[in-house]
């Protein structure tokens, strides 16, 4: 049994998605939740600015006692998992869109891919799209703006649909039955995305899987609490806290830090 903390962190809130996956799976963990909202997105940043972001981010995970890391984010794990996985002496947990599942499932051999530019410019994104494309045709979009919308808590605008609808345009065009969200922020969309696609498109994204893998290393690892005690439950954000603590559904205390 072991009690020090599963560290997670992400560009900004949207790995709360991830979280509440990993929470609902292991509930007797204790957790500690970054949100560098205030480097938000990560997407445009180029690859240095991006490892750097992410070894803070870990290097503060680790100060806390984290005996496992997960990279919340799909653009830091598309650039900066390997980096990571070298240097730090800690199990690592990434996120990188689900496409094996869709691309392996899709009737129409059609499937879109909603993600940030950081995550489709990756290398490691274009070697796992390079390995389940075969004979199907894959609709990159990068979501510009999205995740400024929802990190500004304006999840259900109007300017947010009329992204959507710009985004979509090309996927239905093409007649995707298979929608893969690439960031964890777009979880918190599939509300709106149900409303506007047809009913045989399906929506996957990453946090299962994730939540899965999870406990999975840990129980290898031997590092599994399965005290029934109440977890201690940490959530950080460098930004207003006010967004972030909606997303949790006001449940649980964010506490503005700077790290």
């Amino acid at each position: 049994m072991n009690k020090q903390p599963i560290g997670i962190f992400d560009s900004g809130v949207g790995g709360t998605s991830i979280w509440k996956e990993i929470h609902a799976l292991l509930p007797y963990e204790n957790t500690i939740y970054l949100a560098d909202s205030a480097n938000a997105p990560y997407g445009p940043k180029g690859k240095d600015a991006i490892i750097a972001l992410s070894e803070k981010n870990t290097e503060y995970l680790l100060n806390q006692n984290s005996k496992i890391i997960v990279v919340a984010c799909n653009t830091a794990t598309t650039n900066a998992i390997k980096h990571l996985r070298k240097k730090y002496d800690v199990p690592f947990i990434g996120i990188e869109p689900a496409i094996k599942p869709a691309a392996l499932q899709t009737q129409t051999k059609a499937i879109g891919i909603l993600a940030t530019k950081g995550t489709l410019s990756s290398e490691l994104f274009f070697n796992t799209s390079q390995l389940y494309s075969n004979g199907i045709e894959i609709i990159e979009q990068e979501g510009e703006g999205i995740v400024q919308l929802i990190e500004s808590g304006n999840i259900n605008s109007e300017e947010m649909r009329a992204l959507l609808e710009i985004y979509l345009k090309p996927m239905l065009n093409a007649n995707i039955d298979y929608l893969v969200l690439g960031c964890t922020h777009y979880p918190y969309l599939i509300p709106q995305l149900l409303k506007m696609l047809p009913k045989h498109i399906k929506i996957i994204d990453s946090g299962e899987a994730v939540a899965r893998q999870t406990k999975a290393i840990l129980k290898q690892l031997n590092l599994l609490n399965i005290a029934d005690v109440k977890p201690d439950l940490k959530f950080y954000i460098n930004s207003n806290p006010k967004v972030m603590s909606q997303l949790l559904n006001n449940n649980f205390e964010v506490n503005q830090k700077d790290f």
